[in-house]
């Protein structure tokens, strides 16, 4: 029987990670930092190890509306061109220290433009970040929030710096009464430049979600999609059987 690798061979083993979130995964020590630095003032608290409680709570409360409430505090102290680089060169150091060797860092350029910064100097902003760590290759995702109507420009702005790190698009936020349709038209942009594209679909709306990014939009890949379990059901005989949905290949 072959045993079980080890925390520490499992970290040091190279891996490939395709979905994370730049503003998801800030180290509290530097949130507190930047929110002094740049004069924000609503952090639940400015103590790291109470605030990396904080977050953790609510990341992992089962309301997904609470977990997208915790952006608001990392994108609150994202909004200058020092901060985007700091945040991204400790992304991709953190990210490394873990085993990865390759990575797909998303993140959406229209939260990071209160303090006047243009949506290319947000994305020259966060490759300058990922370029300054070495060992390892992070390829940036430009996301379009789903309940604003900025996705034509953003896709764009992903086409336009595809050679020099952005490796495609996407859409998220909240899906309920935002479906991905709603976006059609970036999509088929998208389609026509042979850009790549993502869509976070099925994690809050469902199977109508899904069909739609896929039959509709044409995704190359699927942000989360868990709800594609209850298009699953058991035969007698205890073997799974895929419904149209689960069935689909690409």
């Amino acid at each position: 029987m072959s045993q079980r690798p080890t925390p520490d061979e499992i970290r040091r083993a190279p891996k490939v990670l395709l979905h994370d979130h730049l503003d998801g995964g800030l180290r509290a020590e530097t949130i507190v930092d930047l929110a002094r630095e740049t004069g924000y003032d609503r952090l639940p608290t400015t103590d790291p190890d109470n605030l990396r409680q904080w977050f953790e709570e609510a990341s992992d409360s089962g309301s997904l509306v609470r977990y997208l409430e915790t952006f608001d505090h990392t994108v609150g102290v994202m909004q200058t061109r020092e901060s985007l680089v700091r945040v991204a060169a400790e992304c991709a150091e953190d990210l490394a220290a873990d085993g990865v060797v390759y990575a797909e860092v998303r993140y959406a350029p229209e939260q990071h433009t209160t303090t006047g910064l243009s949506l290319d100097q947000v994305v020259e902003a966060v490759l300058e970040g990922f370029g300054q760590v070495p060992g390892i290759k992070v390829g940036t995702l430009l996301t379009a929030m789903r309940h604003q109507a900025r996705s034509m420009e953003i896709a764009e702005l992903a086409v336009r710096y595809r050679d020099v790190g952005v490796v495609g698009f996407d859409i998220a936020g909240a899906e309920a009464g935002y479906p991905p349709t709603r976006h059609l038209d970036a999509f088929e942009y998208l389609q026509r430049e042979n850009a790549h594209f993502t869509i976070h679909a099925g994690e809050a709306f469902g199977l109508p979600s899904i069909w739609q990014a896929i039959q509709w939009c044409g995704a190359d890949r699927l942000g989360h999609g868990v709800r594609i379990i209850d298009d699953i059901s058991a035969s007698e005989d205890g073997t799974a059987k895929l419904g149209r949905l689960a069935a689909l290949r690409p």
